[in-house]
């Protein structure tokens, strides 16, 4: 057995000498360690946020453009013509004498006007 130990220490010296352990110290290693993070942070900015955004203006000024008279879907899935808009609100008329308070919001999408019912 203790001929089995200095073998192995004998092998163990024989290796080459450390070259500082591998790891950059100070700025290098901060910025080094930093650096993934910050390309992440960028990925998920130009895949996710950002287009999250764009979409999001875009349903805004939609809705900031609804009229009397426009084609419209709501988030529920109900097709309709809208009667009024308020401030806050729109009165859609989905049937002949039925008419449907709703919260801009939840307005969809605008129908093209040659869209068929």
């Amino acid at each position: 057995m203790t001929s089995l130990l200095n073998f192995v220490a004998d092998a163990y010296a024989m290796g080459p000498a450390p070259q500082g352990g591998g790891q950059p110290s100070g700025i290098q290693g901060m910025v080094g360690s930093l650096l993934p993070l910050v390309l992440i942070f960028v990925v998920f900015y130009f895949l996710l946020i950002r287009p999250q955004q764009k979409k999001a203006k875009e349903h805004k000024q939609m809705l900031d453009n609804i009229k009397k008279g426009d084609k419209v879907i709501t988030a529920g899935g109900v097709y309709g013509v809208v009667d009024s808009v308020g401030n806050n609100t729109v009165v859609i008329k989905i049937a002949e004498n039925v008419k449907v308070k709703y919260g801009k919001g939840y307005i969809a999408t605008v129908r093209p006007a040659s869209d068929e019912d």
